[in-house]
């Protein structure tokens, strides 16, 4: 075990109540589940429709789903009866199974057990402590009806000594005879007394604030008592000085001194070959010469692979590099040359001993890896149906809007079955059936204008769609004329840079993720082709964009073209320059930066450079797209930041260069830039794959509170970082800059924000680059791109006035390193807030993950509503039809102008006398149960079905009947389309047939089948297909009915 100072002055619960409450649970073992989920309750677990996070369960039927967090996945307990039948780890992504395994522990999922039996004693402590603080009783009682009413909730922690009389410290948790291992006893020391500290004045300032709070002295250690108890223990002590140390009988403890030599000789010699021939000469000479002096070298590999790619490139120098399978085989080995998988910080050089170790990160560099993440689909469909609730409003294909009016159960000629109900004007009743969801979508139209129900069987529904249909036809031209521009315009064919650019490569100091290469691939590529490039790539911030646009800058230069690099700020601006500056070091082009922080002299050259082409590559902000502009031999545009660009700036953008090839890079597109990326009119690549060392950003809404502040401020300068901390009013930024001063006086702080001097505001931001300042007080001037790897904490004042990207952007700004990052949201009471702001924040709340720019932007799509992306205009018409009807219409009229068929998709009508519906009893929770009927509704693929029966068995326990006809009707339903059938009908032993012709490629084919078989079939004048059934039950008659559709299917449509 490691741990730190901190942790080890800490009290924790007592070890029997901790041990008491572990349970262990095996397969074949009865258990009382109504005891356990008593159990879990008590430890904190709380109750939810899913198991996604540490500390949540699910009871469903005979599935008790857990995530304790002494596992990486949450455990799946199937029962049968009171036995346990199963117990798997299982994915929180996915749902599904990952393996199995025999028995599993299930520990408290917080850091305290709170049993209803001792609650009263809890509290009556509680009253007591409260009491002796003089505390108001209003805040008492708030308190204790909070304890009531939730048990455990966050933040309850810090009474742990009101709950327990006597806590144990971690001393008592670890056995008599465990060895401790002391890393510089010193520097513990220093940690442990600033963290005594701080224990001290948060005590002082819940005092001072009339807060509960509890003595230092009842919850930690004191730093001495520690010390005292790990001596008896006998430690083992590590310093880098050797000091001589008595123990208690004053005699001298026992020393061991060893020295080591490191590798940065070798290692800055193979760095500055690193771009030459020959470039592991300097690690041959220096093997070589630890051979010679009799020392056993081992070469440390992070995989298999590596170890033998090394091999390889050391055979020409007449190393033979031995494979062996761990250390322990190293240090029993002759001396000789190794190799095996392994990782440490950095090799060494152990002369006593004769060992040399050098690490793969030493020879060619560190390669930082990233995370492989599963690439998202993109969703065409934006709207989610899950949280589909009674009263909303939803879009029939062939009704209109009306109201959803829940989930409903109907027996008709004997079967039972679950339908939507569907209210529309006159209180007129659609029972849709859950198999057809298909047909139906969640309404969602602009902000303000409330749309009228439909009328079943109206004409107004078709006239309202005949009406939007004809204003889209005229966006969908305009639209499509202006990205044809592009395609018909002759562009520039590069030439792959072939062998150089893969030098160019080399110098990137990470390993490309799939989707990273998928994305330079993808650029280059379009590149190559003699059309314009006209390419978005969407990348969460830090995930490697500014390396696609390097590349295909390498791309353009090399073939004799400029490189136009627009940015929305002059900081951004600046920060690029330096990254293209080092990345291009090496080779003979010219890179300028044009802003405003350059003095006008600087400038005028810069604009003649520009024009004459000697300028190669010009990072610039707006001041690129000035009348003084001239380019002369301009071939790439590259957009960064893409969504911070007005109308009018791309329009300007048009007029510099229609044949030049435009690569946008943004981490949230606009949705209208979104839209046409997923309507095909533009082409998108995407990259969401975050950096191995990168984590999430924890983010924290809280009202303005000084306590919250003074320990954000505090606990990022004393891990030597910086702080943003952003307030949009330039009014009163001074004011709320003096007060955070006092808060913190020792915070060294500076205001920066858009009306301030140019040359001041420069000054500001590089101090803040330079890290001269701890903490910047600013507008969103740094909304964009800043890339400052030691700002981690970021605190935003009101963000209930920023929009969802916006929020987004800002809380980029930090967690740009291996750093945990912090963001704090500051927001007024919450029912001050507006529904819009409401939506906003949850959105970002449930967007935490490395890679959400691309659903933080769909969602911004659904909160702002349709409206802005069209433009006011074609308000009315969304409004009428909903925008997703709106966008179908627009694809559908898109097509007809290329001239591309057009066809509605086939949503079968199945009408079997089954019961086919899945029942409360097996998913309670009616939102996943929406959710599956929904997934069921839009299938297409029989291996799709076997799927998801896969997941309901895997998640729900074994299909009810009920269910598993379900599954039959959908198998029924997703032959009937390949088979171009628009009703199925099977009444007894007869089958009808009704043929959608527009979904067959061989309609004749059928005539063929019957005049095969006339006596078991029929076309009737109506064309209708009739077939009489020879089965004895309703399975064979399913079975012979699914041949028929095959065999009709391959006839029609093979």
């Amino acid at each position: 075990m490691v741990t730190t100072a901190e942790a080890v002055l800490q009290l924790l619960i007592p070890k029997h109540q901790l041990c008491n409450y572990a349970e262990l649970i095996m397969t074949g073992e009865d258990i009382e589940t109504d005891h356990l989920i008593e159990k879990l309750v008590s430890g904190g677990y709380v109750r939810s429709t899913i198991v996604e996070e540490p500390g949540d369960f699910c009871l469903r039927g005979g599935i008790l789903d857990i995530f304790s967090p002494l596992y990486p996945d949450p455990l799946r307990i199937e029962l049968f009866g009171d036995t346990v039948d199963s117990l798997r780890f299982f994915s929180a992504a996915t749902q599904r199974t990952t393996r199995s395994l025999a028995e599993a522990v299930i520990l408290p999922a917080r850091e305290v057990i709170l049993q209803m039996a001792s609650i009263n004693e809890f509290i009556t402590r509680l009253r007591k402590k409260a009491s002796a603080q003089n505390l108001p009783g209003i805040k008492v009682k708030e308190l204790i009806d909070r304890i009531k009413k939730e048990g455990l909730f966050p933040g309850i922690e810090s009474l742990l000594p009101l709950i327990y009389q006597e806590l144990d410290s971690f001393f008592d948790y670890v056995q008599p005879d465990t060895l401790f291992i002391l890393m510089e006893p010193g520097e513990l020391e220093k940690s442990a007394n600033a963290f005594e500290e701080k224990i001290e004045k948060n005590y002082l300032s819940s005092q001072k604030e009339s807060r509960l709070s509890v003595l230092p002295e009842t919850f930690y250690l004191k730093w001495s008592k520690a010390e005292e108890i790990i001596k008896q223990k006998k430690p083992l002590i590590l310093k880098a000085l050797s000091v001589s140390e008595s123990n208690s009988d004053g005699k001298p403890l026992p020393q061991y001194n060893f020295t080591v030599k490191d590798n940065s000789s070798v290692r800055l010699e193979l760095k500055s070959r690193r771009e030459k021939e020959n470039l592991l000469l300097p690690l041959a000479d220096w093997i070589n010469d630890k051979k010679a002096s009799g020392y056993r070298t081992l070469l440390l590999c992070s995989s298999r692979s590596r170890a033998d790619r090394l091999k390889l490139l050391l055979e020409p120098y007449g190393i033979q590099l031995k494979l062996i399978d761990n250390f322990f085989n190293f240090k029993e080995s002759e001396k000789d040359v190794y190799a095996c998988l392994g990782q440490i910080s950095s090799g060494f050089v152990w002369q006593t001993e004769s060992i040399a170790i050098i690490t793969e990160n030493e020879i060619f560099g560190v390669k930082h890896k990233k995370k492989k993440k599963t690439l998202p689909k993109i969703q065409s469909e934006l709207i989610a149906f899950e949280d589909l609730k009674k009263g909303d409003l939803v879009v029939h294909t062939k009704h209109g809007i009306g109201q959803y009016q829940g989930l409903v159960k109907l027996k008709l000629n004997g079967s039972t079955n679950d339908f939507l109900l569907i209210l529309y004007r006159n209180n007129d009743k659609l029972y849709l059936p859950v198999d057809r969801m298909s047909m139906v979508q969640k309404y969602m139209g602009i902000d303000g204008i409330s749309p009228v129900l439909g009328i079943m069987g109206g004409k107004s529904w078709e006239n309202a769609k005949k009406k939007a249909k004809k204003s889209v036809e005229k966006i969908a031209g305009e639209l499509l004329k202006l990205y044809a521009k592009r395609k018909v315009e002759n562009g520039f064919p590069f030439k792959n840079p072939g062998g150089y650019i893969l030098d160019f490569e080399a110098g990137f100091p990470y390993e490309e993720t799939s989707d990273q290469l998928r994305a330079i691939e993808d650029v280059l590529k379009d590149m190559e082709d003699s059309t314009p490039m006209d390419r978005l790539v969407c990348g969460d911030v830090g995930y490697g964009k500014t390396e696609v646009a390097l590349r295909a800058s390498f791309t353009a230069v090399n073939n004799g073209k400029q490189v136009a690099m627009l940015v929305p700020t002059t900081v951004l601006a600046e920060q690029h320059f330096s990254t293209f500056s080092s990345r291009f070091r090496q080779y003979p082009f010219n890179i300028e930066c044009l802003s405003r922080f350059r003095p006008i002299r600087e400038q005028k050259r810069i604009v003649n450079d520009i024009k004459t082409g000697k300028t190669d590559i010009i990072i610039g902000t707006h001041r690129l797209l000035q009348k003084d502009i001239g380019f002369k031999n301009l071939g790439l545009i590259i957009l960064d930041e893409e969504q911070r660009f007005g109308v009018k700036h791309k329009e300007k953008l048009k007029n510099i260069k229609s044949s030049a090839d435009v690569l946008a890079l943004t981490a949230t597109p606009i949705p209208r830039t979104l839209h046409l990326s997923m309507m095909g009119i533009r082409d998108i690549s995407i990259i969401s794959t975050p950096p191995e060392h990168r984590r999430s950003i924890i983010t924290y809404i809280s009202k303005f509170d000084d306590a919250v502040i003074i320990e954000a401020i505090k606990n990022e300068l004393s891990r030597k970082g910086q702080i943003f901390f952003i307030h949009n009013e330039t009014s009163g930024i001074w004011k709320i800059a003096r007060h955070l001063k006092g808060l913190v006086p020792e915070v060294r702080l500076d205001v920066a924000h858009g009306r301030m001097n140019e040359s001041e505001l420069e000054k500001v931001m590089l101090s803040f680059l330079k890290k001269k300042i701890d903490m910047l007080v600013c507008t969103t001037i740094v909304e964009s791109g800043l890339d400052i790897s030691s700002a981690n904490t970021i605190i935003i004042n009101r963000a209930d006035r920023f929009g969802l990207s916006q929020i987004y952007q800002l809380r980029g700004r930090v967690g740009r390193s291996d750093e945990q990052a912090y963001a704090y949201l500051f927001i007024p009471d919450e029912t001050a807030l507006s529904k819009n702001a409401q939506k906003r924040l949850k959105v970002l709340m449930e967007h935490t993950d490395l890679g959400s720019g691309f659903q933080i932007a769909t969602s911004d799509l659904k909160i702002r509503g349709g409206g802005t992306i069209l433009g006011s205009s074609q308000s009315g018409h969304i409004a009428a039809i909903g925008y997703d009807m709106f966008l179908k219409l627009m694809e559908v009229s898109m097509s007809e102008i290329k001239g591309e068929p057009v066809q509605e998709d086939l949503d079968p009508e199945i009408n079997i006398t089954i019961s086919a519906y899945i029942p409360e009893s097996y998913i309670p929770d009616i939102d996943q149960r929406l959710s599956a009927y929904r997934r069921l509704a839009k299938m297409t693929d029989l291996k799709e079905i076997a799927e998801i029966k896969s997941e309901l068995v895997d998640r729900y326990g074994v299909l009810p009947n009920s269910a598993a006809n379900l599954l039959l009707k959908i198998m029924l339903k997703v032959l009937s389309i390949k088979a171009g059938v628009k009703r199925l009908d099977l009444t007894g032993h007869k089958l009808s047939l009704y043929f959608s012709e527009a979904h067959q490629k061989h309609p004749f084919g059928i005539v063929d089948m019957i005049a095969a078989n006339n006596k078991s079939f029929e076309f009737t004048p109506d064309h209708i297909f009739r077939a009489n059934l020879q089965a004895s039950n309703l399975t064979g008659l399913l079975v012979q009915s699914k041949n028929i559709l095959k065999e009709i299917s391959q006839r029609v449509n093979g």
